[in-house]
């Protein structure tokens, strides 16, 4: 491909939403069920679904059911048009399910600890329509069941579904994404457009989060058909959307799963207020005498988390780095610091922070000195000292800055095993866990390439056949902790690993016949049974939780390589890392304008063209070929000069062109002759 059809290729894309066959968001808010999953007593069931023109209706008489299948996961309130009832007593109840192991005649997929969910009837006293009250929205399923109850018949002639996912967008608008991305692998593109949607699925009206009332509750009834009651009526946020961790549940705000969703949402739709919604509902809940923010958001009860603390002052710093907004940025800054001096008083005689509190992401074995709480916090402090310079408030910089080198020290000293080449989890046990050493590489907390490409390596010398193992969690498969492994083994420069994982664990998560094929699903047994460790009811698992989304940021930052550096986009990387793909074409926007770029390997040359907004500048990484050979950039619209950088056979890795001014440019590597 020449460099010139390469640029006009991605030009022709501007004016519309590129790739969009992949897009899952539906095309209108009113949804049909497209086939039937099973039937029981039904005349003509098929007369419900999208493909049937008739205004034929289908009969339920006696004890009758029919499960309906919507294709991919859904979100919305559902609605039945009824054209006779043989009574004015009928009922149809209706039963939903994420995943086909769910799919029952008498209670839905669970959203509380224990118990399945009870269905939701409807009383038809006669014909008309019969819509659900908000209050019993569903936040995801993908089978829908029409249950019969009693003697006597009910013809149905419709059923549909107001979708309310993604509330503040225009109903005609859902697949407008402001991002994409495209490669030579297929599995590869419908993983990344399948975590934007399971992030669209996770925004929500905030007026109907959780409402939380079995919270408190302990049984094991879920073993039965016993149903518990469910509400989706809390207020959770401020604003008329708000991104939760789980469409179905937990559709509360969750700052840790956030630390996922928020680059994969920036990278595809953009979608800032709902981001700053939920930051906002946190810090509303700060302790005003200690600092300390919420483990979630309400309904959710006042509770203690190191991490998560912390992951709620590492969405400000994303705000930042993602929007510019120093505006936004200064509002919080005065609770940013109060959060952060809390956390920091945990800090004993070791240099360590001393974790009190087991809560985290349900991992087993939180306490002491964390490798994983003292990553996170290295890496907050981190991000703090940056955010003071922007802010010129340079008074703490000193301070957090000896703390941060006195800590990685620590770390270093006391919990790395230079013999298994990973960190223990604490001082006191041999477990190396997945998150600790993701959390380590990505913070920097390492002190060489050599070690950090270590940790990559032994964490890939774990994996299942179903993903990557969390030894924290017992049997269990993280998505969450997964997505920063995946970040681990592009830092460590290992993208062809990266790669192999995400098609090893989102693609199963993907394809496998018991998940929704739309979306991706909170966790699951190392042995692929869709079990989850922290949790003894099987169906109260999400198929749809934005903390399992991260390969839609990795594959936009790393394999395209577009990376936001700083405020916004004003300084930024293009440094793909194409492990052993061939071709690229990639893009998103954020405030200050439109980034992307087009990647295309081929024998014996490598062909870039990328585009970054005017007035900003960055670092341009190109791939290379095993040669000898030259680097030659030029720019576009001219008036910048070409840049010529000549590669010796000897020279190991890519090739870097730093200050270079936004604009448009093609580049080539091409191997000597």
């Amino acid at each position: 491909m020449k460099l010139l059809s390469v640029f006009t290729a991605l030009v022709s894309t501007a004016s519309c939403t590129p790739y969009s066959q992949y897009i899952l968001a539906p095309k209108s808010r009113t949804l049909h069920p497209v086939s039937i999953h099973s039937s029981n007593n039904t005349l003509n069931p098929e007369n419900l679904l999208s493909s049937c023109a008739s205004n034929s209706s289908a009969v339920f008489s006696g004890p009758a059911a029919t499960a309906y299948d919507f294709g991919i996961n859904i979100a919305g309130l559902v609605s039945l048009s009824v054209s006779s009832t043989s009574s004015s007593t009928q009922r149809i109840g209706v039963t939903f399910s994420e995943s086909s192991l769910w799919v029952s005649n008498s209670s839905s997929d669970a959203t509380a600890l224990d118990g399945k969910d009870e269905p939701l009837w409807f009383d038809i006293n006669s014909a008309g329509t019969y819509t659900a009250p908000r209050a019993k929205e569903r936040g995801a399923f993908r089978y829908l069941t029409l249950v019969h109850d009693g003697e006597g018949s009910v013809d149905v002639q419709d059923v549909q579904v107001w979708y309310t996912a993604m509330p503040h967008w225009a109903d005609d608008a859902l697949g407008e994404y402001t991002g994409w991305f495209h490669c030579d692998d297929d599995l590869l593109n419908r993983i990344w457009y399948a975590g934007a949607y399971t992030n669209q699925l996770c925004t929500i009206d905030p007026s109907y989060g959780n409402a939380l009332v079995h919270l408190q509750e302990n049984g094991s009834s879920f073993f039965d058909a016993v149903n518990v009651t469910w509400w989706s009526n809390a207020t959770i946020t401020e604003g008329k959307s708000a991104l939760v961790d789980g469409a179905k549940r937990d559709r509360l705000v969750w700052a840790g799963d956030m630390s996922i969703a928020v680059p994969a949402v920036v990278v595809s739709t953009n979608d800032v207020i709902s981001i700053e919604n939920s930051l906002n509902s946190l810090f509303a809940l700060q302790n005003s005498s200690t600092g300390q923010l919420p483990y979630a958001g309400r309904p959710f009860p006042t509770t203690l988390s190191f991490t998560y603390h912390l992951y709620t002052l590492i969405g400000v710093a994303d705000h930042y780095l993602y929007t510019g907004n120093i505006t936004y940025l200064t509002t919080l800054w005065p609770q940013f610091k109060f959060a952060l001096s809390f956390s920091l008083s945990f800090i004993d005689s070791t240099n360590l922070m001393n974790v009190t509190s087991p809560f985290d992401w349900l991992r087993f074995g939180m306490g002491g000195h964390n490798i994983e709480a003292n990553a996170i916090l290295y890496h907050t402090l981190n991000q703090a000292i940056s955010l003071a310079s922007a802010l010129n408030d340079t008074a703490p910089i000193p301070s957090w800055t000896t703390t941060a080198s006195s800590l990685k020290t620590a770390a270093n000293t006391l919990l790395w095993d230079n013999t298994a080449g990973l960190y223990r989890d604490n001082e006191t046990t041999s477990l190396h866990p997945q998150d600790g050493n993701a959390w380590a590489v990505l913070s920097n907390l390492t002190y060489t390439p050599t070690q950090a490409y270590r940790i990559s390596s032994g964490l890939q010398s774990r994996w299942t056949p179903f993903g990557a193992p969390a030894p924290e969690a017992a049997d269990a498969i993280s998505p969450f902790i997964s997505g920063f492994e995946l970040q681990t083994h592009f830092s460590a420069r290992r993208a062809s690993a990266a790669l192999a994982l995400m098609r090893l664990q989102w693609g199963f998560m993907l394809d496998d016949p018991r998940m929704t094929n739309s979306s991706f699903i909170e966790g699951y047994s190392t042995s692929g049974d869709l079990r989850y460790a922290p949790y003894v009811n099987d169906a109260r698992i999400s198929h749809a939780h934005g903390w399992a989304t991260g390969p839609t940021a990795s594959l936009s930052s790393y394999v395209a390589g577009l990376q936001v550096v700083r405020a916004g986009g004003a300084e930024w990387k293009v440094a793909p890392q194409m492990g052993g793909l061939r071709r690229v074409d990639a893009g998103f926007e954020t405030g200050v304008g439109r980034f992307r770029v087009q990647v295309d390997v081929g024998e014996r040359r490598v062909d870039m063209e990328f585009e970054t907004p005017e007035g900003t500048a960055g670092e341009v990484t190109v791939p290379r070929l095993e040669c000898e050979g030259r680097v030659v950039m030029q720019n576009v619209e001219g008036g910048c000069g070409d840049v010529v950088v000549e590669v010796a056979a000897k020279d190991v890795g890519p090739v870097s062109v730093a200050d270079v001014k936004g604009g448009k440019w093609k580049v080539a590597f091409t191997c000597s002759e």
